[in-house]
């Protein structure tokens, strides 16, 4: 039997939550890139001995906090979600052990079974936004299909996104109507053109 990818995807605000990263090396880097990346206005805390010199100017673009620390339970209050990036695997697995008693979400890099989410790849244009999932598989392949799709998917999507929220304000009818409008107005959107 083929396996399915479960995961339910959702797009967080992040600018109303609280991230905190444990870890200071290349993938705690990693992860504050590319949540700043996708998210400018992350509000995020990291917790580490050190910190790389890119880490350091990267917090000064954002609304980071970086606290000079090892891992202790009291840097999880008011925290949302946690991405634990050591390279000691017994502080990853406190760490997480820790979140699940405090029903915050958790994830440990490199360790899915350690994971409540996995940081996928991500593409976007404008109020466009791709989420790619390989349930924690692959994350090169993630890489590599987010390069195809920021390939295929046009710059100018947005203007279309923007025509058709306009298109929409000027629909009547209830719910259903709009969907069933919006559904016949976009067909020719995916309808694949005949040679």
């Amino acid at each position: 039997m083929m396996e399915r990818n479960n995961l339910y995807p959702i797009f967080l605000k992040t600018q109303n939550l609280n991230v905190l990263i444990i870890g200071g090396g290349f993938v705690a880097e990693e992860k504050l890139t590319f949540l700043l990346k996708s998210s400018p206005d992350a509000c995020v805390t990291m917790v580490s001995p050190m910190f790389r010199d890119g880490t350091v100017s990267l917090a000064k673009k954002g609304d980071v906090t970086l606290v000079e620390d090892t891992y202790k339970k009291k840097y999880l209050k008011g925290k949302h979600i946690v991405v634990a990036t050591t390279d000691i695997p017994k502080v990853n697995v406190k760490v997480h052990k820790h979140c699940r008693k405090r029903s915050i979400l958790v994830n440990v890099a490199d360790n899915p079974p350690y994971c409540d989410f996995y940081m996928g790849g991500i593409v976007t244009k404008g109020n466009v936004k791709v989420a790619i999932s390989t349930n924690g598989k692959s994350p090169t392949t993630a890489k590599r299909l987010r390069q195809f799709f920021e390939d295929v998917i046009p710059e100018n999507v947005d203007d279309l996104v923007k025509n058709l929220n306009e298109y929409r304000k000027t629909i009547k009818g209830d719910f259903e109507e709009k969907v069933e409008t919006l559904n016949e107005f976009t067909k020719g959107l995916i309808e694949k053109k005949e040679s």
